[in-house]
């Protein structure tokens, strides 16, 4: 053995070992009563390099994976990659720009075809990015979110959906980007603290307050607190909109805050949320006075086509003449924007396509009540549950070319909507006209990977588990699609593993989804990792510069070393301060055991044959070191508390075992080489969920039975 481990010398021959052997598909079960381990990794958008944040998951559920595949459970790792919708067209669009030009300047097909290509590229990146991080998923069953068999059961979910009376086209208010050019659901708007001018205009017979004056010509009433005694008198009469004069009548509605500005609220329920709430139940006209691209319509001539933040201004300027502008004071508030652009979401009246989302979130509070479905960390099922009762129907359809389209046909005649699997109908369900137009909307992508689970195993592999499965589970499926050997065998899955700040997005989803489609929760478990921020405890961007990237700190010091960095000193659940020096750190203790092992092995080689020689009191200390060890880290590892595993072995390896037990056998090699072998090759087990090429490697060197000998196959240590 070198007197350093290079892990450059080691690590691909090491994952190829691996991948050839076979040691990533799960072993057929022995008996019906070994439990499946089972992880669908959380599929990485396939638009970009993985980042740091990816780098953390695929070591807590590499850790995971090893140490339940050498438990002797029948393991899954199923790996993927997400075509992750408006991010990828986003970042497409980027590049786009840095050559001049634009989505405008493509047909729809030809777009497609261009991001599709660019994401097949990304794809086999990631997963060459994925194997260097040591990765130990299953490749034979590696899935992608646009594999047809996948779409065909997005389809069949969507088609069932909209049967069962779920799913309707419906013209709400949407959050919409101008800039992007599509609508996002609830969860997908951010909101920023600021600063902005809060306008006093004058109505005639009543003061309103408003943020935004260029909103005015979408006005069909005002509206006051029923409570409130100052506009008692004014009910039912009329208010008059300032420059064009149109009269709008008072109204009176709960939902109108007497605190906030005069306690007189503008009604436009084309352009906000709660006054499309009020103008619903007051049966209010809907006017929309800007349009997708951000510009004014429906306005006097001398507005229309500016875009709406100028038209502010020139509408403001117009009020001042006319003498309505009372007073102009500052308010902080919060605002919606685009979470990709940062820029101001439009409220917009449009068409889209939504889910009727109380009876499935009635489902999964069911299942959580139930403990069907367990989240590790308590504090966020609080956060789940209450997003779960207070999420509003979720808007699923996107303006954007990337994604699954919309597998709806509208009649041109009698202009009715047919929904079908995926095939176009031969003519309309509703008057049989055959002239149909299919909607060029793409499905949201968490509504696809929502169904990820369930999905994937139902999709098929090429690991046949035939003859050793158990008898099916009674799993009912709601969609028309046969269960496979793997959905039966698989599902409900173990863990779900994801960071925190999707638990929302995609985890709540996959939970109504699952349980809709399938009677089942996807998961028993839910664990949510923290996410990983600079030394000095800030979020890591471009922006900033820290980005840490995980591929060039693997190829400076090893993936182990990253890997070590990325689970040490926290809990799962906490966000992570990460450094270079951190990662040297671990470098370092790769380097140590190697050290160990080298000065083990050596004499090993020198001194073949020794007999084992009764022990002594230094022996025997190590020996049960060495058991409180092995009972630490499993109990660890089951409750998910892997930096406290890793502290423990670290602690033994470098402490107990090397500064310790080792120095004090050099006086008498000869006869604790059996008992040093021993506790090294427990130890390198219990190293090789958190360190597996620098444990492989010296496992490699004169530990192995026999070529076909892999530590990744060893049993856990008892």
């Amino acid at each position: 053995m070198d007197k350093f481990y290079d892990h450059q010398n080691y690590e691909k021959g090491i994952y190829k070992l691996w991948e050839k052997s076979g040691a990533f598909s799960p072993k057929k079960p022995t008996t019906h009563n070994q439990q499946p381990f089972t992880i669908i990794m959380p599929p990485p958008n396939a638009n970009e390099n993985l980042h740091i944040g990816h780098a953390r998951f695929i070591t807590v559920e590499d850790i995971l994976t090893r140490y339940h595949r050498m438990k002797g459970n029948p393991t899954l790792w199923l790996p993927g990659a997400d075509h992750a919708g408006i991010e990828t067209q986003y970042v497409f669009e980027k590049k786009l720009k840095e050559k001049g030009k634009s989505r405008s300047d493509y047909d729809r097909d030809t777009l497609y075809k261009m991001i599709w290509e660019y994401v097949l590229e990304n794809e086999k990146n990631m997963e060459s990015q994925l194997r260097a991080l040591g990765a130990s998923c299953d490749w034979t069953r590696n899935k992608f979110t646009l594999d047809p068999k996948i779409v065909k059961i997005v389809y069949k979910t969507f088609k069932k959906l909209y049967d069962d009376g779920l799913v309707y086209r419906g013209e709400r208010i949407v959050n919409y980007c101008p800039k992007c050019g599509t609508s996002f659901s609830q969860l997908e708007v951010n909101y920023l603290e600021r600063e902005d001018n809060f306008y006093y205009l004058d109505y005639g017979t009543v003061i309103i307050a408003t943020t935004r004056p260029e909103t005015i010509f979408a006005d069909t009433a005002v509206a006051v607190n029923p409570k409130d005694a100052r506009y008692k008198n004014l009910i039912g009469k009329k208010a008059v909109l300032p420059i064009v004069g149109r009269e709008l009548t008072i109204i009176a509605d709960a939902l109108v805050d007497p605190e906030f500005g005069t306690g007189a609220l503008k009604i436009t329920p084309g352009h906000d949320p709660t006054d499309f709430e009020i103008g619903e139940k007051h049966k209010l006209a809907k006017i929309s006075v800007i349009d997708e691209k951000g510009e004014m319509i429906n306005t006097p001539p001398k507005y229309i086509g500016i875009l709406s933040e100028v038209a502010r201004e020139e509408i403001t300027k117009d009020l001042e003449q006319e003498k309505k502008v009372k007073k102009i004071e500052k308010i902080h508030h919060t605002v919606g924007v685009c979470y990709k652009h940062k820029t101001p979401i439009e409220p917009l009246l449009s068409k889209q396509w939504f889910i009727k989302i109380k009876p499935l979130t009635k489902l999964a509070l069911t299942a959580i009540n139930d403990k069907r479905v367990k989240i590790v960390t308590k504090k966020y099922e609080k956060v789940a549950r209450n997003w779960l009762k207070n999420l509003k129907d979720w808007n699923i359809s996107r303006q954007i070319v990337w994604g699954i389209r919309i597998p709806a046909w509208r009649c041109n005649k009698c202009f009715e909507w047919t929904i079908t699997e995926g095939k176009q109908p031969d003519s309309c369900k509703n008057c049989g006209c055959q002239k149909l137009t299919q909607d060029p909307d793409t499905f949201d992508t968490w509504f696809s990977s929502g169904q990820w689970p369930f999905a994937t195993l139902l999709t098929g592999s090429e690991t046949s588990l035939k003859n050793s499965t158990p008898a099916a589970k009674g799993l009912k499926l709601a969609i028309d699609v046969p269960a496979t050997e793997d959905f039966e065998y698989f599902y409900p899955t173990s863990v779900l593993e994801t960071a925190y700040d999707i638990l929302v997005f995609w985890v709540l989803r996959m939970i109504m989804l699952g349980l809709y489609a399938t009677g089942e929760v996807p998961f028993k478990e839910i664990l949510l990792h923290g996410l990983v921020r600079d030394q000095y405890g800030e979020k890591i961007s471009k922006s900033k510069g820290n980005v840490i990237d995980p591929l060039i700190m693997s190829q400076k010091y090893g993936a182990d070393a990253v890997r070590m960095s990325l689970i040490w000193g926290t809990l799962v659940e906490n966000d992570i301060a990460l450094s270079e020096d951190n990662i040297k750190g671990q470098r370092n203790f790769a380097n140590k055991v190697w050290n160990v092992a080298r000065f083990i092995l050596q004499n090993k080689l020198e001194v073949p044959n020794v007999k084992s020689q009764p022990f002594n009191e230094d022996d025997k200390w190590i020996i049960k070191e060495l058991k409180t060890l092995i009972k630490k880290v499993t109990r660890s590892l089951d409750k998910y508390r892997l930096n406290e595993a890793a502290e423990d072995i670290y602690n033994f390896i470098w402490n107990k075992f090397a500064n310790n037990y080792l120095e004090k056998t050099k006086s008498r090699r000869n006869e604790t080489q059996k008992t040093l072998e021993y506790v090294l090759r427990e130890s390198l087990k219990l190293l090789h969920p958190f360190m597996p090429f620098v444990t492989e490697a010296i496992w490699q060197k004169d530990l192995a039975k026999d070529r076909n000998d892999l530590l990744i196959n060893s049993s856990w240590p008892k």
